[in-house]
């Protein structure tokens, strides 16, 4: 493990045109923990050992150091855009690691829905877990994609939670379908909402119940009752304890977290990656 940086051999690397990419790199390190404020401790530029004493600078220093690195940012400017976005790819990569944590601790309620919103194979190898609002423009538009999904991938589970993120409107539609569900007609209704473009409101959602034979007075009832919105709400909470910040969201086993409207290509990416575990 290399030492820390000493002012001298700062200055040195920054000025040695001999040192090529090494040197841009290093730069690049050293412009990361200037970005983010950190101490300099522990980064080397030189990679020279120094006594403990080096490790710290003084302010004089410092300030000779930030005024080096000023100097090399003036002749190459994409020293600053590669530190950027290696700031960037790093929190990327930290966030995806927090978020997959997330997953395999709540996996056993994110994989867990009634059997009416469990689509595809009951008993499929893989589970893919999908969060979607039925007022969504782009989970209207993979509805039809996951249902040749589930066609083409016969070994796949499929669990639905609806999340209502996008108003009253939302809102309206979740309890709708769960309610619906309590009558045999989850199915039915979502599928309905999701292709329509009624506007919405309970004179519309009592007309859909109607043609689907359901007992409307009880679906009225059932909309506003505790077990509609005990579901809605544990689903609101699994999706938030894994960072969902839109619909469509899929989950791939815990093995990918796939945000947006996706491709046939696309899912099955991330269905070989969930394969593989």
């Amino acid at each position: 493990m290399e030492g820390p940086l000493s002012f001298s051999s700062a200055h040195e690397m920054l000025h040695n045109p001999m040192e090529g990419t090494t040197m841009k790199q290093r730069v690049k390190s050293f412009s990361l923990a200037l970005l983010a404020g950190l101490p300099l401790m522990g980064l080397s530029l030189a990679g020279t050992s120094h006594a403990a004493d080096e490790a710290v600078f003084t302010a004089k220093q410092r300030a000779a150091i930030v005024q080096i690195v000023r100097e090399a940012l003036k002749n190459d400017p994409s020293i600053l855009s590669d530190a950027i976005r290696s700031i960037q790819q790093q929190a990327s990569s930290q966030q995806e690691a927090h978020v997959k944590a997330a997953v395999r601790a709540n996996w056993q309620a994110l994989s867990t829905a009634p059997s009416y919103a469990v689509r595809g194979n009951p008993q499929g190898q893989v589970t893919v877990v999908e969060f979607l609002d039925p007022r969504c423009t782009y989970c209207r538009h993979m509805a039809p994609v996951v249902d040749q999904f589930l066609a083409r991938h016969p070994d796949v589970r499929l669990v639905e939670k609806v999340i209502p993120v996008l108003g009253d409107a939302s809102l309206l539609d979740a309890q709708a379908i769960y309610a619906a569900a309590f009558q045999g007609q989850y199915d039915a209704m979502r599928r309905r909402l999701m292709e329509e473009t009624a506007k919405p409101g309970m004179e519309h959602l009592r007309d859909v119940a109607k043609s689907l034979k359901l007992d409307v007075a009880r679906f009225e009832k059932d909309m506003k009752g505790q077990a509609v919105m005990g579901l809605l709400t544990a689903n609101l909470g699994q999706a938030q304890s894994v960072g969902v910040q839109g619909t469509p969201t899929f989950l791939f086993g815990q093995a990918a977290v796939a945000p947006g409207a996706l491709g046939m290509e696309q899912m099955e990416q991330f269905l070989e990656a969930a394969r593989k575990g």
